[in-house]
């Protein structure tokens, strides 16, 4: 049976007991203090071993009892309610046969083993795992959706919103178009002054169009990469915050002169939500962390629900943003924060 047992330690305060939070598990039992206090102890038959030469028993102790009620004896008078204690849990996600191994874990993900971060070649980016065997870490299956989700919400914009450059390799859309962009002006610039340079009047089309490419590539990821970026994206970043929360709090200011419990929320305009377009396809991996401090904002400043905020975000990218709309609609179920997501059918 898997259990999970608080550990109980000496502070300056006296003993005390950790406080563990954790998502819901189905089939779950606690056992509280006050339900096993009930039970006959002796606490004059226990001790308080000093941490410097505990060694932890390897078997549960018989008058384990014992020990609970001597530290309910000596708990210092500003300790949590023993009812809000909890010492012993049954957790059914945490029998040894229900646990999965990193197989498991790539199935719940949806993704390939060959896909999941290696720790031997400092990845380790994979969850805590719950028990560590000869054949490997072992994770509940709480833990491996969990993570899965994390993972399509890091990984899956890049995945969405990449493209392939010349020379073959998997980048954001935004830097491919970029580098495509200035390959081509700087091949016509190759073409027009072929004539005058004797240098490119013997090169062919595909030898300039090479040459072009090379040219290109740096120049177009200095555009955006790097705290020393020719374009400032952080800038950027900014700017679409304030002045999506600013329409927001426009629309809420406009509730409340005409007496309105609930704003109507306005379209975001066309232009923010063309360079919202930009930002979204060169910093793929950073839309989460937009899009969750809109919804943060509008909803610490302006009182406005997650929910309202997503509904508005996706109106507004299908109604002017150059994706198409399925890619809208994946990079928002990646993207937005859990309390921004509509329920499914509404």
């Amino acid at each position: 049976m898997g259990r999970l047992h608080l550990a109980q330690a000496r502070t300056g305060h006296g003993p005390c007991l950790r406080t563990l939070r954790r998502p819901s598990c189905p089939g779950r039992h606690h056992h509280h203090s006050p339900d096993l206090l009930a039970r006959p102890a002796t606490p004059d038959d226990a001790y308080v071993a000093k941490i410097a030469n505990f060694i932890a028993a390897k078997k549960p102790l018989p008058d384990w009892r014992n020990h609970l009620a001597l530290w309910a004896q000596r708990r210092s008078h500003d300790s949590m309610p023993l009812g809000r204690c909890v010492v012993d849990l049954w957790a059914p996600e945490l029998e040894p046969a229900r646990l999965v191994d990193r197989a498991g874990l790539a199935k719940i993900a949806g993704i390939s083993q060959d896909d999941l971060p290696d720790p031997e070649y400092g990845r380790h980016d994979l969850p805590t795992p719950q028990t560590d065997t000869s054949a490997g870490p072992r994770w509940s299956e709480p833990v491996a959706r969990d993570w899965a989700e994390q993972y399509h919400s890091t990984h899956g914009p890049r995945a969405l919103l990449a493209d392939t450059t010349a020379f073959g390799t998997t980048q954001p859309r935004g830097l491919v178009a970029d580098h495509n962009r200035l390959t081509k002006i700087i091949q016509h610039s190759l073409e027009d002054n072929r004539s005058g340079k004797r240098r490119f009047a013997a090169l062919s089309e595909s030898r300039r169009e090479e040459i072009a490419t090379h040219l290109a590539w740096w120049p177009a990821v200095a555009l955006t990469e790097g705290p020393n970026s020719l374009f400032p994206v952080s800038a950027l970043r900014t700017t679409l915050i304030e002045a999506i929360i600013g329409g927001l709090a426009e629309d809420v200011e406009r509730a409340r002169k005409q007496g309105k419990d609930e704003p109507s929320l306005g379209d975001i305009s066309t232009d923010v939500v063309k360079l919202l377009d930009w930002y979204i396809q060169h910093e793929p991996d950073a839309t989460p962390g937009l899009f969750g401090q809109i919804c943060l904002i509008a909803r610490t400043r302006l009182a406005l629900s997650p929910r309202e905020v997503g509904r508005l975000l996706r109106r507004s990218l299908h109604l002017d943003s150059k994706l198409d709309g399925k890619t809208i609609n994946t990079l928002l179920d990646l993207t937005l924060p859990p309390s921004a997501k509509s329920p499914e059918g509404s």
